[in-house]
């Protein structure tokens, strides 16, 4: 994750989440053991103990396990206080979420809609290195829409997979297990709404 400077699509290092310290807090705000998370998660407690303290980002699919673990949707994980007065968000000011193993095979999390218990939305783009994906499928209350920016993905819905390319939108219960990978050659980005806001 970058420390220094301007990242990608002119970020802001501040705008930049630390994954691992919300989770840290979340963990010891419920008085839970990284054992008992890391059980509840699929995952070990080293995993757990370096995600917590941002030496490796999760996956957007270990980040949904072990938000449940923890009993916590990811907007909550990510919820400011004043987010409910903010009408104007600047790109430079958006709230960003690195996942994955790297910047070349991640996903970068960009809030359009800051995270809030007031918003009956959610809404995010998520730009996916190539290779990257969603590392296995999440499911959650509610019902989402996608539209594809650029690049192609593969979006899988339980057991059936579509190709979707830029242009390109697609609507889905939250509940159903879904998933995506960048199978084109350049970065793909996926404006995604949903509501309530359950993920």
């Amino acid at each position: 994750m970058d420390s220094e400077g301007v990242g990608a699509a002119g970020m802001s290092p501040d705008s930049r989440i630390q994954v691992g310290t919300r989770l840290r807090h979340a963990r010891l705000t419920l008085g839970a053991r990284l054992k008992d998370v890391a059980e509840a998660a699929n995952c070990s407690e080293s995993l757990l103990s370096k995600l917590e303290n941002n030496k490796i980002r999760p996956s957007l699919n270990m980040l949904s396990r072990i938000c449940d673990a923890l009993n916590l949707t990811i907007g909550q994980l990510f919820e400011t206080p004043d987010a409910e007065e903010t009408v104007v968000v600047r790109e430079d000011a958006r709230v960003v979420v690195e996942l994955g193993t790297g910047a070349d095979t991640g996903v970068r999390m960009e809030r359009l809609i800051p995270y809030s218990k007031g918003h009956l939305l959610q809404s995010s783009v998520h730009v996916i290195a190539p290779g990257g994906s969603s590392d296995g499928l999440v499911s959650h209350d509610g019902e989402e829409v996608g539209y594809v920016l650029a690049g192609t993905i593969e979006l899988i819905l339980a057991d059936r997979t579509y190709r979707v390319g830029a242009g390109d939108s697609f609507i889905y219960r939250s509940e159903l297990p879904h998933g995506y990978r960048n199978v084109g050659e350049g970065e793909a980005r996926i404006l995604f709404v949903n509501t309530p806001p359950t993920f």
